[in-house]
């Protein structure tokens, strides 16, 4: 099932942890239409923009498969909200400084970025139909803990 012209709601579902643990990771009707809503204003609109494969590392995630691998059961993946992802030749921090200028979002969130490394860690990017925060954070470990701060 195609969610845009370049994503499928296989690619926004694919889970190897939920494979090997035996998850189902089948989104409800309400959380495919939340994936829908990513796609049009998060994920189309980059992969338009830059004209490069947006390699998704992780979509939607049954709050079984959220509770598993120590995300939170609210997560916005488990609603169908989120993606993380990489264009893979593109710095992260240039990709995400995009995003904050020119679409609607709810987080673009900079995870384990480091300035001395750009292609390090990976974007994760929500949208909310219900209302954007616009919320443009970086995360990072400290003291074994997640961080987040304001970029």
């Amino acid at each position: 099932m195609k969610l845009s012209e370049n994503f499928t709601l296989n690619e926004l579902t694919k889970s190897q942890e939920a494979i090997r643990l035996g998850i189902d990771n089948k989104p409800s009707d309400v959380q495919i239409t939340n994936l829908m809503l990513l796609c049009t204003h998060i994920l189309q609109p980059i992969r338009n923009h830059f004209k490069l494969p947006v390699s998704i590392s992780s979509g939607y995630r049954s709050v079984a498969l959220c509770e598993a691998i120590g995300s939170s059961s609210g997560s916005q993946h488990a609603k169908g909200q989120a993606a993380d992802f990489e264009i893979f030749s593109l710095p992260n921090k240039e990709v995400s400084d995009w995003i904050v200028k020119n679409l609607d979002y709810d987080q673009c969130i900079l995870e384990f970025w480091n300035p001395n490394d750009p292609n390090s860690g990976w974007i994760h990017c929500s949208y909310n139909d219900a209302g954007n925060r616009k919320q443009y954070l970086k995360a990072s470990k400290e003291n074994g803990k997640i961080i987040y701060s304001s970029l």
